[in-house]
């Protein structure tokens, strides 16, 4: 009975990740926005949904609004940018390309920030240190859920579960699947089966407690002062209001020398899988701010420093909304892009104990 069970979800499910796509085969019409967004909440791998608007004749609304709709939908720029080129329109550059985006100037500009190249997409933060700009790498963070509720930075780092999802880069929820299932899935697929069946074979949707960290023990940015400055620019990532966000500095918490925890707070089970923006991540973010000096240069660029001194420790500057009540995508948030990529970057560094 749990075989025919089962055999009867697997088939509901492949019929709601390939319907759009056979629908439109079959028919021989174009694809358009719809059929677009519904691969997008069917859980298909975004090189599926790119490779099919680029072999198939589309009929895409890739105006202002229509990508706009887009991208609330969960619609990632790379599978924006297939549609705008299958339009026959010029393709802005996919933020994935990271390595020319990376060329920048250490000359200040006029309102004291780097001049980074015009095909900049990315936000930045740079060190000022000795009259000069030094670049910090760009980390993002990992998404882990556990049971064990928020009530402090000690407890989530005391957390197995959360220290062995970090390490192993992948969700507790897919490590769990794939250890009962006792199968040689791919973390990926188990966990696109988990969110399609989740819906099918439950309405339950309990509470669990979602982790933001970053893999290994350390920073690789040593600083050997106690009162960094830095200067950030998020004023050119796409779909990105920038004056919802600022630049503060949040103190991490090593977590059983595998990671660092940067926060958590409590969502529903499928709050990460959801393409609607309605998960308000922040209102009750436990996390541990740093209290900064912050000097706004321009819409999206900010010059910050901590208000005092820095104990020795590891840390790292974060974007966070004004509002603690902006809502986001969980499909943003998982797939770092637009909001979520806001939320999930962070740029990591030590206060050394021998630092002034």
């Amino acid at each position: 009975m749990r075989q025919r069970n089962l055999r009867v979800a697997i088939s509901l499910g492949l019929s709601l990740l390939l319907g759009p796509f056979l629908f439109a085969q079959q028919t021989d019409r174009p694809l358009t926005n719809g059929d677009v967004i519904n691969m997008v909440r069917s859980k298909l791998p975004e090189s599926v949904i790119v490779g099919a608007i680029q072999s198939h004749p589309g009929k895409f609304d890739t105006s202002t609004s229509g990508l706009i709709t887009l991208h609330k939908a969960g619609v990632t720029e790379n599978e924006m940018n297939a549609m705008v080129a299958a339009s026959g329109k010029a393709v802005p550059r996919a933020s994935g390309h990271r390595a020319a985006d990376a060329s920048v100037s250490s000359t200040p500009t006029a309102v004291g920030a780097p001049a980074t190249s015009s095909k900049s997409r990315m936000p930045k933060v740079y060190l000022q240190q000795s009259g000069a700009m030094q670049e910090l790498p760009l980390e993002k963070t990992q998404l882990a859920e556990t049971k064990t509720k928020p009530s402090s930075m000690k407890s989530l780092a005391g957390d197995s579960v959360v220290t062995q999802a970090m390490t192993t880069g992948v969700s507790t929820a897919t490590y769990s699947a794939a250890s009962h299932m006792s199968s040689g899935i791919g973390g990926s697929s188990v966990q696109q089966a988990g969110g399609i069946f989740s819906g099918i074979m439950s309405h339950r949707k309990p509470t669990v407690t979602y982790v933001w960290g970053v893999p290994g023990p350390a920073s690789g940015n040593v600083f050997q002062t106690v009162s960094p400055t830095f200067t950030v620019d998020f004023s050119r990532v796409p779909t990105v209001v920038a004056g919802d966000y600022e630049p503060t500095i949040v103190k991490l918490t090593p977590a059983q020398n595998t990671c660092r925890i940067v926060g958590a707070t409590e969502g529903k089970e499928d709050a990460r899988s959801s393409p609607a923006a309605d998960w308000q991540i922040y209102s009750k973010f436990l996390e541990e701010r740093v209290a900064v000096k912050s000097e706004k240069l321009d819409a999206g660029k900010y010059k910050i420093s901590p208000a005092t001194e820095l104990l020795s420790g590891e840390y790292a500057v974060v974007l966070r909304p004004i509002s603690r009540s902006k809502p986001f995508s969980g499909g943003d948030v998982v797939r770092a892009q637009g909001d979520g990529l806001m939320f999930d970057a962070l740029w990591t560094f030590k206060i050394a104990d021998s630092a002034e």
